[in-house]
């Protein structure tokens, strides 16, 4: 089973990002996106692995108008860490597994 949140309504999507202070890990992507679908595996990974400190949330940049252009979304894949309604980073591109845990790390301490 996935550890990953896909949610079917930007109500669904805004509940998560704004949640108990668990940090959220964002990936804006798009169905279209070649390198996207290269770095799902490496995020389920990711999700699986850190899921008793990170919730991950995947939300598709065509569906999810509104929420990627409030957070400035420009390019897909985007990776956003955010607490209590607020981005903590942001990175753009598909990361390795290493670069992945490193960013998240950074971020949370």
């Amino acid at each position: 089973m996935s550890q990953v949140i896909v949610p079917a309504t930007e109500a669904e999507a805004r509940a998560v990002l704004g949640s108990d202070g668990t940090p959220v890990l964002v990936d804006f992507y798009a169905e279209w996106c070649g390198p996207c679908k290269a770095f799902a595996p490496t995020l389920e990974r990711f999700a699986a692995d850190r899921q008793d400190r990170l919730r991950v949330m995947k939300l598709d940049v065509d569906e999810f108008t509104g929420i990627a252009g409030e957070v400035g979304i420009r390019s897909v894949p985007t990776l956003l860490l955010v607490s209590n309604g607020q981005v903590l980073a942001a990175r753009a591109g598909a990361l390795s597994a290493h670069a992945l845990a490193a960013f998240v790390d950074n971020a949370v301490g």
